[in-house]
């Protein structure tokens, strides 16, 4: 059987896009590195025990648990002893960055698949795709167009992020009862209205349930992209696996660990908080109302 040259066709594919398109490569890293930097300034340049405040904070609105807030500030109090402040808020940066971009690309994405069946059916095997393409391949084509650093770092790890918020947006828009969409046609809404006051409340849950999964994949794979110099603690985990160092390794992964369950407990807590906020106001809308009792003649 004659190879077909895949490979060939990927390099040249890429040197293409190289030849002629170098500049907006390198003016999108230029504009990344921006970002990350300012980001990076705001959670470094106070002291830690202000940004832990904050967090704690952050904990309690999203969460109402005293006990969230007792393991943010006992957690990060343990990374400061680590002497990990600097490498976490690293790659918390390179997470918000990379999670608010998955997610921008990821809900409208998901909205256009849930209400065209075309675009669904187009989306779905890329996902598919996405999600089976083992996670170092990712680093490649971002290491050939950004080079060495904390832009491929992130580029890759925003890509290889976007799937779950596609997929969970799309399931939660296509769950709403189609009689509440029915009634809202028939109330004379705009699509645009149904969308935003009808469908996008209702399936809140579940888009908040992806951007929880798409800030869990961003820290898994922000570890990873620590192989290609994007830093923080992926590039501590790293260090301890070539030199077969367990302490620094353990050390790294555990910050790790203290960030996911940090950032789980608070977009869980902020998406259940804002649905609870929504359902009595929409079901008080929504109650029959109740026929009078009848009177006896």
């Amino acid at each position: 059987m004659p190879r077909v040259p895949v490979g060939e066709w990927v390099d040249a594919l890429v040197t293409f896009l190289l030849d002629h398109f170098g500049g907006v490569f390198d003016g999108l890293a230029s504009f990344v590195t921006q970002v990350i930097n300012a980001l990076y300034r705001v959670l470094h340049s106070p002291p830690y025990g202000v940004v832990i405040a904050v967090f704690a904070v952050l904990a309690w609105v999203a969460a109402r648990s005293w006990q969230l807030v007792v393991f943010t500030v006992a957690a990060f109090l343990l990374v400061v002893s680590m002497e990990l402040w600097t490498a976490a808020m690293q790659t918390l940066t390179v997470v918000l960055i990379a999670a608010f971009a998955a997610v921008l690309i990821g809900v409208p994405l998901g909205v256009l698949a849930a209400r065209s069946s075309r675009t669904g059916a187009i989306v779905r095997p890329v996902l598919d795709f996405m999600q089976t393409l083992p996670v170092f391949v990712y680093l490649i084509p971002s290491v050939f167009f950004f080079g060495i650093g904390v832009v491929p770092g992130t580029v890759s790890t925003t890509v290889f992020a976007i799937p779950p918020a596609v997929r969970l947006t799309e399931l939660g828009i296509r769950q709403v009862d189609p009689e509440i969409v029915e009634a809202a046609h028939a109330f004379g809404s705009r699509p645009g209205q149904v969308l935003r006051q009808v469908q996008l409340p209702l399936a809140l849950p579940s888009i908040m349930a992806g951007v929880n999964q798409v800030i869990m994949l961003a820290l898994s794979m922000v570890v990873i992209a620590g192989m290609v110099g994007a830093g923080g603690l992926g590039e501590i985990v790293v260090r301890g696996v070539t030199q077969l160092d367990i302490g620094t390794g353990f050390e790294g992964g555990l910050a790790v660990v203290i960030l996911a369950i940090f950032l789980d407990r608070v977009t869980g807590g902020l998406g259940a908080g804002r649905f609870r906020r929504r359902l009595p106001r929409r079901a008080s809308r929504s109650a029959p109302v109740p026929e009078p009792a009848p009177t006896g003649g």
